[in-house]
C-alpha cells in the first residue's frame, strides 16, 4: 500500500509529542518508514477540526501538514461515502470524523490508517480489505 492517511490522534501525537510520547514515537516510526517507501501521507480535512483550535497551537499541526504533505478535501463523494460506513458500522454521527478518515482511505484506493483508536477505525473498515489499520499505542 502506497498510501498513509492520519486520524486526529496521529496528527496530535506528531504535533504535541509531549503529551503521550509512546504514541508520538510510534507516529513518527510510520510517517519515517512512509517517506522512505514514498508513500502519499494525507490527512482528511475533517481532521483538522479536531485538532485545530486556533491560536499558538495550531502551529505545531501547521508543521506536520508541511512535513506530510496536504490535507484532503472532503467533497460529497466522500461524505456520501462516510455516511454509508456509520450505517454499515451501526455508529451514529459521533464517529462521523472517524468514518471520514476510513471514506478518505477508501476513495484513495486504499491505504493504511494511522490512529489511536483502532477499534472504531477497524469497525469502520471491516467491509474494506484494502484499508489496514495501524493503532499508535
Amino acid at each position: 500500500m502506497r498510501t498513509l492517511v492520519l486520524d486526529s490522534e496521529a496528527v496530535s501525537a506528531l504535533a504535541h509529542a509531549r503529551s503521550n510520547p509512546k504514541a508520538a514515537r510510534r507516529a513518527q516510526a510510520v510517517l519515517t518508514a512512509a517517506h522512505r517507501l514514498a508513500a502519499l501521507v494525507r490527512v482528511p480535512a475533517p481532521v483538522l477540526a479536531e485538532v485545530c483550535r486556533g491560536g499558538a497551537r495550531d502551529a505545531a499541526v501547521q508543521r506536520v501538514l508541511r512535513q506530510v504533505g496536504r490535507a484532503v478535501p472532503t467533497g460529497e463523494l466522500i461524505a456520501r461515502r462516510a455516511g454509508a460506513l456509520l450505517m454499515s458500522a451501526g455508529m451514529d454521527s459521533a464517529h462521523a470524523v472517524d468514518a471520514f478518515v476510513v471514506a478518505t482511505a477508501v476513495v484513495l484506493g486504499g491505504a493504511v490508517v494511522a490512529t489511536g483508536d483502532p477499534v472504531d477505525i477497524s469497525r469502520l473498515a471491516r467491509p474494506h480489505p484494502n484499508v489496514k489499520v495501524l493503532g499508535l499505542d
